[in-house]
């Protein structure tokens, strides 16, 4: 079986962990705090960086890596699409998230709100965290866009861009920076997504010391 060294607020963990789930590959976890910087995990990947996924010789590094790993390995579910201009949407939108979305939103959030709160000790930059909220309702205004003209982000089927964006929107969610109030087309989306089986383990996880809001978790929000 498959090890993967993730924490529960980590999105490109989060991220690999539901591609998994969707393909059926089973996992593993460990839970890796990547900011310990252990020994034996920078001998994984010399980067420090979550996600990282193990099995006899094989290691395998980076989100995207991974998830084209077993989208090239496991034919059940292809998540990117059937054709070179659908799998090009769709990575478009994957790194999107990955990137912009992390940059913007996610990241200042879990500096703000859980590396300060839960590790360093030190009160949150409030000006740091109205800027990441403000940042995500501009990312919720373009997932309105997109969804009014598509059924899934990336075109007619879900998708890795569906994967991907529900990584990160869920953490932020988590840290309380999403304001989902006229955002029905997105929140509509949301709400399919939290309510397959194979995304609500990751809803039912806790980061020990920050509980997430009552509304985090529930289909009707």
């Amino acid at each position: 079986m498959w090890r993967l060294f993730q924490y529960p607020l980590c999105p490109f963990s989060r991220k690999v962990r539901f591609a998994c789930a969707v393909k059926a590959v089973p996992v593993e976890l460990v839970l890796e705090k990547p900011w310990e910087r252990r020994d034996e995990f920078a001998a994984l990947n010399p980067a420090g960086q979550t996600p990282v996924m193990q099995k006899g010789e094989i290691t395998l590094i980076d989100s995207a890596a991974i998830c084209d790993y077993f989208e090239e390995t496991v034919d059940r579910v292809p998540l990117l699409g059937s054709g070179p201009e659908d799998r090009a949407e769709a990575r478009r939108l994957i790194a999107w998230f990955d990137q912009k979305f992390y940059a913007e939103v996610t990241a200042p959030l879990l500096s703000e709100r859980m590396y300060k709160r839960l590790y360093s000790k030190q009160a949150p930059d409030a000006g740091a965290v109205r800027t990441a909220s403000r940042n995500a309702e501009g990312h919720l205004d373009y997932l309105d866009f997109l969804l009014d003209r598509r059924r899934w982000l990336s075109g007619p089927a879900f998708g890795l861009a569906d994967i991907a964006a529900a990584a990160q929107i869920s953490v932020a969610d988590y840290l309380g920076g999403i304001d989902w109030d006229g955002h029905e087309p997105a929140r509509i989306w949301y709400s399919a997504l939290k309510s397959r089986p194979t995304f609500r383990p990751l809803l039912a996880e806790r980061m020990e010391g920050l509980p997430p809001p009552s509304h985090y978790d529930k289909l009707d929000f």
